[in-house]
Formats: structure tokens, sequence, C-alpha cells
């Protein structure tokens, strides 16, 4: 079995972040492994509090992970400091890791900035030349790029512009108003778009963390970047089109709705 690690924050409600990865990386067929950045005591309705791994000890999860059962791919969601990210991006590098994602969580759907300013400088420093695929979406490639996103067009320029400043391939996502559903892939190959299905669901919590994930699951089994990324992108409007509703918020996606056998089997 291919395995992939997921390093990112824990979501104590279950719908985003390790916890969403790891449901993802599983129904996506490899084995899941984790180095957690930050806890978090959220819900469907926000964050209520969070606390920060410290440097030395994610640094001692990836030794951890790495040098026992070594990861096929790599995704990196959120993390908030540039120390942080500097022990990640050390460690990948000392371990000479493959099949890295990089889903730079920085700005929300609501326009808030995620984490500081420096943070921001290090992860484009460090992490994202490592990468072999970043995930931003329109307001975090508005911020990679330095300009304005408002159509297909704007999309293809401004992802060329993020793939030959950091050199790794970039999937920008659609929505925010903006080619809603349709994603664009700037790689090797040249542009590439990805239509998708709009799902008229309000309970999108942790779409991002499902997609990129999938991703890296793909890619660990061996999949070329773009059949990784269609792989994913079906994945997940499977899970958005189960229409699972818990919560009072933007709940959770059913990352489960393609399990079948005994055990997934509602009592009588």
């Amino acid at each position: 079995m291919k395995t992939a690690l997921s390093i990112a924050g824990s979501d104590s409600s279950g719908g985003a972040g390790i916890q969403a990865d790891l449901k993802t990386m599983t129904m996506n067929g490899v084995f899941a492994m984790t180095a957690i950045t930050a806890l978090t005591a959220q819900n469907t309705t926000g964050v209520q509090a969070i606390q920060e791994a410290t440097p030395d000890f994610l640094r001692q999860q990836l030794d951890s992970v790495f040098t026992d059962i070594r990861p096929d791919a790599v995704k990196i969601g959120m993390v908030s400091s540039p120390e942080l990210i500097s022990v990640i991006a050390d460690r990948l590098r000392f371990y000479g890791a493959e099949n890295i994602v990089v889903d730079p969580v920085m700005v929300a759907t609501s326009g808030a900035r995620l984490i500081r300013p420096e943070a921001v400088e290090t992860l484009t420093r460090e992490l994202l030349p490592l990468a072999i695929v970043a995930t931003p979406n329109i307001p975090e490639a508005e911020l990679l790029a330095g300009c304005t996103i408002d159509s297909p067009a704007a999309m293809e320029a401004a992802a060329q512009v993020i793939r030959d400043r950091y050199g790794c391939a970039v999937l920008l996502k659609g929505g925010h108003r903006v080619n809603d559903a349709n994603d664009l892939l700037c790689w090797d190959a040249g542009l590439q778009w990805f239509e998708g299905k709009r799902i008229d669901n309000p309970n999108t919590h942790g779409t991002g963390c499902t997609l990129s994930s999938a991703i890296a699951a793909n890619l660990a089994k061996g999949y070329p970047l773009a059949v990784a990324v269609g792989r994913a992108k079906e994945y997940l409007t499977g899970a958005l089109s189960a229409m699972l509703d818990l919560g009072k918020g933007s709940g959770p996606m059913n990352h489960a709705w393609d399990l079948q056998g005994e055990f997934a089997r509602e009592s009588d």
C-alpha cells in the first residue's frame, strides 16, 4: 500500500484539517499519516481556540514518520508561523521528500488574512519551491501573484506568474465568483482547465483540504499530476453531492460517500 503524510492542523469538528486529510487519503486508497502543526477548538460556526505545536515537537513528528514509514506523497495545509514552516522545509529537504502538495492556506473566504505576513514570505521562499503543485484559491493567488483576478483570463495570467515566480505547478481553484467550480492547472504541459459541476450545497467546510489531500493520495499511487487532479475533483464532487448536513454553520462534506462493505452499513 502506498503512503501519504498530512502536515496540518487538527480540526476538532472533523470536517477540515488533519481529520479531513485522513478520511480523504484513506478513501483514495493510501495509508495516511500525520504531523500536527496545531490543535484547534472549532466547529461548523468558527474557530474558538488554537494551540500551536512547538517547532521542536513538529520536527520530532516528522522525523518519526520519515525514519519508519516513508511517505510516497506529502500534503501541507495551514501552518501559521514562520518557525514551523522552516522546520517543515528543512525536514522535507533532509529526507528528499517527493510529491509535495502545498495548500497555501493564507486567506479566508471572507478575505481575512489567516497567517502573518512574515509567515507568507517564509512559505513562498521555502515551501513552494519544494512543491510539485500548489493549490491556491482566488484570494491566495491574488496575494501570491500580486494582481487582481476577476476573470478566467486573469486566472491564467496569475497562474503563470506564480509558476514562474516559485517554480512549482499551480492548481488555481475557481470560485469566489470567478469561474465557479472550474479549476486551472498551470504546469510543464501548459494550461489545462478542469471543469467542475456546481453543487448547490452550503456545507463546504474543508473543501480545500480535501482536494489537496486527494491529489496527494493519487500522486502517491503513481498517477501523473493532471490525472491526479482530475480524480481528486471527481472525489470532491462526490463528497459534496452526498449532501451531508451536520452542525449549525457551514458543515462538513461526506468524505465516506463511496464507502461500501459490511462494516459501513447502517443498523437495521
